[in-house]
């Protein structure tokens, strides 16, 4: 079969073919350049009717140049001496997204102490007319490999973060990478190991993580919106002063980043399955195959792929795979 492939993404939410195919190759630089571009621009159009704005940073912001911000002192003794367990947290159902809050406080690591890899992030500022936009309000970090546990800049990143959460900004924390445990404890591990085939109960491959630390860190609170393969990535809540929020939408910029890049022409054949298929659950190696029968099955239909992505039918995983080699032979 000659490969599949389109300029579209055919995933609902995150396309599970590239991340594999990134993470894999150790090559995440491209995507997380070209993403935090689409962010910066979406995020610019709903914050200007707002007062605010976003700029590129070594990681992302939003700010306002009042310069009134506020910076408390946090009892930076208190820590937690177990990690918060589901039981401890209150979660909330958000159609595919399963939100998760924690107290800040029990789920900074005491060793928590960023990376000097110039990868960029996005920060948030009060809207002005002056050159200098003042000081951020919030922090928009898009994790790569090396700052996720057990990369070489892990212990950087905490450090960075640690510094952001003391200043008083919000923190916006975005982890599309499955393979690597969450950057915070109390939030369940997806990731396999050779110890544990599974993932944790409760646990989602993609998260975006809202933190914010006002009026201090030890009455902080996290806000967790975890989402699974081949579902829409979540509109999410992010404060701003006082009691301003914006409700955002991280689908729409990823879905440009990839499409305007054409990523998925490049790196994705859907007629293949992705790379560490095994590091995927159950059931998502099951959305993965059904979402690979809806894209074969439309080509050799010879449906034109950008008018996906399209309807996906419940097959059990053992008769997709036999159904997606099947296909793979008959052409």
């Amino acid at each position: 079969m000659k490969a599949v492939r389109a300029v579209k993404n055919q995933y609902l939410g995150i396309n599970a073919h590239l991340t594999s195919y990134w993470q894999a190759n150790g090559d995440w630089s491209e995507f997380h350049t070209s993403y935090i571009v689409q962010l910066s621009r979406t995020f610019k159009a709903q914050l200007l009717p707002l007062g605010y704005t976003a700029g590129i940073e070594q990681s992302l912001q939003i700010r306002r140049d009042d310069g009134d911000i506020r910076r408390p002192t946090p009892d930076l003794t208190i820590y937690a001496q177990n990690p918060p367990t589901l039981r401890e947290a209150a979660v909330a159902y958000l159609g595919d997204t399963h939100q998760l809050t924690l107290r800040l406080e029990e789920v900074l690591q005491k060793e928590d102490t960023i990376s000097e890899k110039p990868y960029r992030a996005l920060a948030l500022y009060e809207s002005s007319t002056k050159r200098d936009r003042g000081q951020p309000i919030a922090w928009i970090e898009l994790l790569s490999p090396s700052n996720k546990p057990g990369g070489r800049d892990a212990a950087t990143y905490r450090d960075k973060r640690r510094t952001l959460l003391e200043r008083g900004l919000i923190l916006v924390e975005i982890d599309y990478l499955h393979e690597s445990s969450p950057t915070f404890q109390g939030i369940p591990d997806y990731r396999t190991r050779a110890t544990r085939w599974k993932a944790e109960a409760g646990a989602y491959a993609y998260r975006i993580v809202v933190v914010d630390p006002r009026p201090q860190l030890n009455k902080g609170k996290i806000k967790v919106y975890q989402f699974g393969v081949d579902t829409r990535l979540p509109a999410v809540t992010i404060p701003l002063q006082g009691n301003d929020t914006i409700d955002f939408d991280f689908g729409f910029p990823y879905h440009e980043a990839v499409q305007m890049e054409l990523f998925t022409v490049e790196f994705v054949d859907y007629s293949q399955l992705p790379q560490h298929f095994d590091r995927y659950s159950q059931d998502d190696q099951q959305r993965i195959a059904a979402r690979m029968i809806a894209v074969l099955e439309a080509a050799q239909s010879g449906i034109d792929l950008e008018t996906g992505p399209f309807p996906v039918k419940e097959v059990p995983l053992e008769t997709a795979l036999a159904q997606i080699e099947a296909m793979r032979q008959s052409t």
